[in-house]
């Protein structure tokens, strides 16, 4: 099989002759800049200034001798947005400053900091208005350049034989949401103030709708999965009580997701939340996800093995390979091995997985343990 071949076989939750492996495709199965240039080097590849796919996060785009070397199976496309097109770093002495589209003000400190962190939203504290909103200059998600060259590169990677995934512009709703008026805010409005929230959650559910009803009748035939992303679980939790989610955020997704399958009726629908979304799972399922990421195995109730036993029939798990918070950064090549073959054997059974951290590989890994990683893969995920 080739890569794409082995990617669609696994989405139908039916065993390929091995697991597909994902590293790049979105910009929550990244690399860091600083790791990927690490590892190029330990792979003996040609340096070189890295491309960002995602400059706040600093995600390095896996060129194509990087993909080969390490059998990546899946590629991404990535459209224009804030956080990869105008990106404008200012000098600010000690850091880094970035204005972007939504009015969100970012910081990167000095010398070597790692990534950008919000210090300025563009709708901020208590009293709110729905006018405000409705009049903020929000960006134009309907803009055809945010897709610009995409199809050739669809149809170069199609032509590769690689599965091609094709991402939102921007974070979800709920996630977005904070961004814009700032997460205390957002989370006191969202229960104190169900007008303005709801008023705030529907502009932004807009501008999802805009976007993809602008893309998909142009790429849906040249991708295999769509990617839309939020965050809803804690280490231990979930920010808002499934309750409040049900009641102000599970609509929303349902008429994303309904008219993203309207789009795209053959790509697999795939949705990131991080942390422990346990409770939730039930309701991904109604609002039409096929595709959960990641497997965060290190959050409360997201055992890989109990995932697997009880929603292994109804969802294809993307993710949770190795842990990415402990074992991958600080561990040794041995104990990534083990932690690989742990997950491999609990999620592969059956198909229906596809392999990749936990999250984002951050600039503390080693090289050494990618390549571990990458080779317990090679050894453990194979279909007999």
């Amino acid at each position: 099989m080739n890569s794409r071949e082995c990617l669609l076989v696994a989405l139908n939750r039916r065993e390929p002759d091995r697991v597909p492996c994902d590293l790049g495709s979105t910009q929550v199965t990244g690399i860091h800049v600083v790791a990927f240039q690490r590892l190029r080097q330990e792979l003996g590849l040609l340096p070189g200034a890295a491309q960002l796919c995602d400059v706040v996060q600093q995600l390095a785009w896996p060129d194509d001798d990087f993909v080969e070397r390490l059998g990546v199976d899946v590629r991404g496309l990535f459209p224009r947005n804030s956080h990869n097109w105008n990106v404008h770093e200012q000098d600010a002495g000690a850091s880094w400053i970035y204005h972007d589209e939504w009015g969100i003000t970012h910081r990167r400190p000095k010398p070597d900091g790692l990534y950008y962190s919000i210090v300025q939203v563009p709708l901020p504290g208590p009293g709110l208005t729905v006018e405000e909103i409705k009049n903020h200059p929000w960006p134009d998600m309907a803009d055809p350049r945010r897709i610009s060259g995409l199809r050739a590169q669809a149809e170069r990677y199609r032509s590769l034989g690689y599965g091609v995934v094709l991402k939102s512009p921007f974070a979800g709703i709920f996630e977005m949401a904070q961004r814009v008026v700032g997460m205390e805010h957002c989370l006191v409005m969202m229960a104190t103030d169900h007008k303005v929230a709801g008023a705030l959650l529907d502009r932004l559910l807009e501008l999802k709708l805009a976007f993809w009803e602008m893309a998909l009748p142009l790429l849906a035939d040249v991708v295999d999965v769509v990617a839309e992303f939020d965050d809803y679980g804690t280490q231990t939790s979930q920010l808002i009580s499934p309750r409040m989610f049900r009641q102000q955020l599970k609509p929303r997704l349902q008429v994303l997701f309904r008219r993203i399958q309207e789009l795209a009726p053959g790509a697999r629908r795939f949705f990131h939340s991080c942390g422990n979304v346990r409770p939730l799972l039930p309701d991904f399922l109604e609002v039409g996800v096929e595709i959960l990421n990641p497997v965060h195995i290190r959050a409360t109730d997201m055992e890989a093995v109990a995932l697997k036993r009880d929603f292994g029939d109804a969802l294809v798990f993307w993710g949770g390979g190795v842990d990415s918070q402990g074992v991958l950064p600080t561990g040794t090549p041995q104990q990534v091995k083990d932690d690989v073959r742990r997950n491999v054997e609990a999620l592969a059974p059956g198909g229906g997985y596809v392999f990749s951290v936990v999250h984002n590989i951050q600039a503390d890994v080693p090289p050494e343990n990618i390549l571990a990683m990458r080779e317990a893969l090679h050894e453990y995920g194979v279909y007999s």
